[in-house]
Order: structure tokens, then C-alpha cells, then sequence
């Protein structure tokens, strides 16, 4: 992780409206090199927008943002090449086999077809999905479409991440393997953009947290040091604290009420 070189995301003034409403109101930050960033935040803080300009879905947005050291304004896609991305709820080809969906999204960055397939197959042999390469997605678990997307983001080797709720349906043994894979990636310089409302792992996975509350970045830092500021022990507890979310108790003790009337 190097914070001296050039920031491979940086975000000036970044603001931006659905109608009348501000959903992000002057963003600020940069991203280095081998950063996992765990962008965190409730429900409507702006998170999704956040990540939807910086993949170019969005337009209409205030301020400069630029990846790889480019203004993504300019209507030159080619670093989306250098892109890889795992939304929440993906629209997977699902009449499509795992090859063909594959190859398909690999040739789409570039990739010949036998080296696309290639590197596909001893992907989900490393996933221990081998027997089902030839298979149709509609026929897979949701923790196995699930692996098929983490490949799909990664088959042509970026080198920025973006991983919304990555870990969605997997196993347990599953988890475990793809946060050490996201460390390595990150130990080979590769920047991953996390976003998660699992709280324990985005503490255990990033080294840098972002919290964002309504539309406005209030927290910055490693988590220990996100911790001295705000006193509290694990990071669902300084989220609940920065974001004044106090109630919680109170709102399970009176669902818990509800439920055990007679």
C-alpha cells in the first residue's frame, strides 16, 4: 500500500442530485495502490452512486473524478478495461453455461477466446466448481453464481476492484478463501473498493475505512484509528455511534414483544 504515489481514484467536490434530493454532497478522497477500502454506510448514504459514477453507469454528477490518473469525462472508456466488478444483485446470463458466460464476459475486455477459456476453467477448478463448467448458470446454488461472478470480475486481471456484498451466499469455508485472495490481490498492488453491511468482515478485511452518512463522508482512517476517535470497541459500534443509530436495542425488544403476543 503506498500513499506517495499517484492516487488511482480521486474523487474533487463530488456532488449529486435525484431531483431535488442531494445524495452526495462534496466528496473528497483519494485511493492508492494496494488500498482495500471498506466503504461503508446506511441504507440511501450514497454508496451505490458512488461506485455506479466511478464505473461510468451515472452521469449528471458535479465535480472531477479520475481513475488511473484520467478525467472519466472525457467519454474514453478504455480504463473500464482495467475495471472489475461485482454488484449486489447481478443479471447473470442464467441460460448461458459457465463457459460460455465466461468467455463471453472475458472476450468483452479483450481476451481471446482460448485463453479466456483457459484461465475460466482453472478458475473454477480453484472454486471446486469443475464438474459444472459445462452446466447451465440456472441450475447453481446462489453461493455458486456467486463464485462464477467473483471470477467474471476478475478473469481479465484488473487492477481496481469494485465488490458490492461479494461474500453473499457463500459458505463459510468459501468467505475464508476469497479474503485471502482479496489480501493477495491487494498484496500485489491491486486497489479493491469494498462495500458490505457485514460489519466484522469489513473490520477484518480493509485497511482503510470510509464511512458515508447521508451523501457525506464523516469518517476516514484504519480502523484502530477510527476506533480512537470514537471510543468504541468494534466497528458495528463506532458505525452506530457516527451515524447516531442508537436505538437498535429498542427496536428488537419491541419486534421480540410483538411476536410473543398471545
Amino acid at each position: 500500500m503506498d500513499e506517495t504515489g499517484e492516487p488511482v481514484i480521486s474523487i474533487r467536490s463530488l456532488a449529486m442530485n435525484y431531483g431535488d434530493k442531494p445524495v452526495l454532497r462534496w466528496i473528497n478522497l483519494d485511493v492508492f495502490k494496494g488500498q482495500i477500502i471498506g466503504y461503508i454506510g446506511p441504507n440511501g448514504a450514497g454508496k451505490s452512486t458512488t461506485v455506479k459514477i466511478l464505473l461510468g453507469l451515472i452521469q449528471g454528477y458535479i465535480g472531477e473524478v479520475k481513475i488511473l490518473g484520467r478525467d472519466i469525462s472525457d467519454g474514453d472508456v478504455e480504463y473500464k478495461r482495467r475495471i472489475g466488478y461485482v454488484p449486489e444483485v447481478a443479471d447473470i446470463y442464467e441460460s448461458l453455461t459457465a463457459q460460455e458466460y465466461l468467455t463471453f464476459i472475458a472476450q468483452l475486455y479483450g481476451m481471446n477466446y482460448s485463453k479466456a477459456n483457459h484461465k475460466a476453467e482453472q478458475l473454477m477448478i480453484s472454486f471446486g466448481l469443475e464438474s459444472v463448467y459445462s452446466s447451465r448458470v440456472s441450475s447453481f446454488s446462489k453461493g455458486m453464481k456467486q463464485k462464477v461472478l467473483l471470477i467474471s470480475s476478475l478473469i481479465h486481471n484488473p487492477d481496481i476492484l469494485f465488490l458490492d456484498e461479494p461474500l453473499s451466499g457463500l459458505d463459510a469455508n468459501s468467505v475464508i478463501v476469497v479474503k485471502e485472495i482479496l489480501a493477495c490481490l491487494a498484496a500485489q498492488g491491486k486497489t479493491i473498493f469494498y462495500s458490505s453491511h457485514m460489519m466484522d468482515v469489513v473490520e477484518k478485511i480493509s485497511n482503510r475505512i470510509v464511512l458515508l452518512n447521508d451523501g457525506q463522508i464523516i469518517a476516514d482512517g484504519s480502523f484502530h484509528q477510527l476506533q480512537e476517535k470514537s471510543k468504541e470497541g468494534s466497528l458495528e459500534q463506532i458505525f452506530n455511534e457516527l451515524t447516531g443509530f442508537h436505538d437498535h436495542k429498542e427496536k428488537a425488544e419491541q419486534f421480540v414483544s410483538i411476536v410473543q403476543e398471545v
